[in-house]
C-alpha cells in the first residue's frame, strides 16, 4: 500500500476548517495524514481540535506557521495554505524556499507583480503549487473543453459569465482585509470579482484557451465600470468586457449588491453551439448544476455535473501528482496569470469605483437573534442580463446610477498602484487604506 503524504494545514478557521475536513476524509481511506496545524489563535480552536480527535491522531499544533514548517520540514510533503489572499505570497515563499509542495487557496494573490516573483521563486522546484480553483476538475468541463479545444462546436465567439451572490453588510465586517482595495500598504482588491466568485471568471477564461485543454485566454485589452452599494472601500459590482487574445470577446458581470436566491451561470458561444452551465431543478427537489450544449441545429446534450465535493477532489488531483500518479496539477501559478491580470486591469480600466446613490439603493434587514442588512442596486438583475445580451454597460443603458468607465490594456499594468491609491482616496471616509 502506499504510504500516506504527510500534511500540514496552516489555519483552523474560515476555509482552514473545510481543508481540515477534506484533509481527515482523505486521511480515513489512506490517502495522507495530518502531521501539524497552526493558527496564532489556536487557544481558541480547543472544541474544534477535540472534534478533529487531534489527540488520537498525533497532531501537533502551533501558534506560528514558520515554527511549524521549521520544525517539519524534513518530514512533510505537503502544506495547504487556506489563509487570508494578503498573506499567501509570504506563507507560499516560506513553504517553496524549504521545499515543500503547496496547496494554495485561490486567488494566488491579487497583485499582478506579487503573482510574477511568485511563479519566479517557483522556478525550479520539485513540484509546482496547485491553486484552488474549485471547478476544473469537473470530468464533464475538461471533456467539453477537449472538444472545443478539437473543433468540434467551431470557433468560440463570446464568453460570458454572470453572478449574483447576496452578501449582508455583515459579510463585510468578517475581517480586516474584507472589502479593501489596499491594507498595510499591501494590494488586496477583494471583491465579487477577485474573491467571492473568482473561481467563475477563472472558469471563463480556461474557456477562452481555445488551442490546448490546459490553456487559458490571455488579455488584449479590457473595459470595466466598478460600482459601490455597501459603504466599503472597495467594489461589490463589476462590468467587465475584455477581449481576448485568441479572439473571442469575455463578458463578466457580478454583484454582492442584490438580494434573494445566489445564481451564477457561464455559457461560451461558438460557430456552431453554445456550451453553458447553469443552476437546474431537480425532480426529487433542490437544485443540481448541469451542462448543456445547444447546437444551432435545435439539438440540446445536457448532463448533470456529477461533481459536488470540489475541494475533495482538488486534494485527490493534486494528491495523485505528488505521487507521480497525474501529469500536472489542475491550475498551476502561471495558470492563474490571466484571472489577476483580469481581475487588476478592471480597476486601472474604470479608473474610479462609482457611489450608487443612496435614491438607487433598497435595503432589506432580517429578524432575529442577529439581523443582517442586505443593501440592492434596484434593478441590478436586469442590468446584468442586458450586459451580457449585448455587451453595453449601465452607462451605455442610460441607468441613472451609472458613469463611464475606461479602457486598458496589459502594459498599463504598471499602473495599478497608483490607481487603486486614488481609488481608496475617494473611499467613505472610514474605509480609507492603511497606507
Amino acid at each position: 500500500m502506499t504510504e500516506p503524504l504527510k500534511v500540514a494545514v496552516i489555519g483552523m478557521g474560515g476555509f482552514a476548517q473545510t481543508h481540515h475536513d477534506t484533509v481527515l476524509a482523505l486521511e480515513e481511506e489512506g490517502e495522507c495524514r495530518l502531521v501539524c496545524t497552526c493558527d496564532p489563535e489556536m487557544a481558541g480552536f480547543t472544541e474544534r481540535q477535540a472534534q478533529l480527535r487531534f489527540a488520537e491522531r498525533g497532531v501537533q499544533v502551533y501558534t506560528d506557521y514558520l515554527a511549524m514548517l521549521d520544525a517539519h520540514q524534513d518530514s512533510l510533503d505537503l502544506v495547504t495554505i487556506p489563509t487570508p489572499v494578503p498573506l499567501h505570497a509570504p506563507m507560499h515563499a516560506a513553504c517553496v524556499e524549504r521545499g515543500l509542495a503547496v496547496y494554495l487557496e485561490k486567488p494566488p494573490t491579487l497583485d499582478y507583480a506579487e503573482l510574477e516573483r511568485m511563479i519566479a521563486l517557483e522556478q525550479g522546484a520539485r513540484y509546482e503549487t496547485m491553486v484552488g480553483f474549485n471547478f476544473i476538475v469537473e470530468p464533464q468541463r475538461q471533456a467539453l473543453k477537449v472538444r472545443l479545444v478539437r473543433g468540434d462546436f467551431g470557433a468560440v465567439r463570446k464568453i460570458g459569465v454572470t453572478g449574483l451572490w447576496p452578501r449582508s453588510s455583515a459579510y463585510y465586517g468578517r475581517a480586516s482585509w474584507a472589502g479593501r482595495l489596499r491594507l498595510g500598504g499591501r494590494v488586496v482588491l477583494d471583491s465579487c470579482l477577485g474573491n467571492g466568485m473568482a473561481h467563475y471568471a477563472h472558469n471563463g477564461l480556461f474557456w477562452g484557451g481555445t488551442d490546448d485543454l490546459w490553456q487559458w485566454g490571455s488579455l488584449r485589452t479590457v473595459a470595466a465600470e466598478l460600482y459601490r452599494a455597501h459603504p466599503i472601500e472597495g467594489t461589490d459590482t463589476v462590468f467587465v468586457r475584455a477581449q481576448l487574445s485568441q479572439g473571442p470577446e469575455l463578458l463578466v458581470g457580478m454583484t454582492h449588491a442584490c438580494d434573494g436566491e445566489t445564481d451564477e451561470r457561464e455559457w461560451a458561444e461558438c460557430e456552431q453551439a453554445t456550451i453553458m452551465q447553469r443552476w437546474v431543478s431537480l425532480p426529487e427537489g433542490g437544485r443540481n448544476k448541469a451542462f448543456f450544449v445547444n447546437w444551432t441545429d435545435g439539438r440540446v446534450e445536457q448532463e448533470l455535473n456529477a461533481t459536488e465535493q470540489h475541494t475533495l477532489e482538488n486534494f485527490r488531483t493534486y494528491l495523485r501528482y505528488l505521487r507521480g500518479e497525474a501529469p500536472r496539477p489542475l491550475t498551476l501559478l502561471a495558470d492563474s496569470r490571466p484571472f489577476v491580470q483580469l481581475n487588476d486591469l478592471a480597476y486601472i480600466a474604470a479608473g474610479n469605483i462609482t457611489q450608487v446613490p443612496e435614491s438607487a439603493l433598497r435595503r432589506r434587514t432580517t429578524t432575529g437573534e442577529r439581523p443582517e442588512t442586505f443593501v440592492e442596486i434596484a434593478g441590478i438583475q436586469e442590468a446584468l442580463a442586458c450586459f451580457m445580451e449585448t455587451g453595453t454597460f449601465p452607462s451605455e443603458q442610460g441607468l441613472p446610477w451609472a458613469a463611464p468607465g475606461g479602457k486598458a490594456s496589459v502594459e498599463d499594468l504598471p499602473r495599478l498602484e497608483e490607481v487603486i491609491a486614488g481609488m481608496a482616496a475617494s473611499a467613505p471616509p472610514d474605509f480609507k487604506s492603511t497606507q
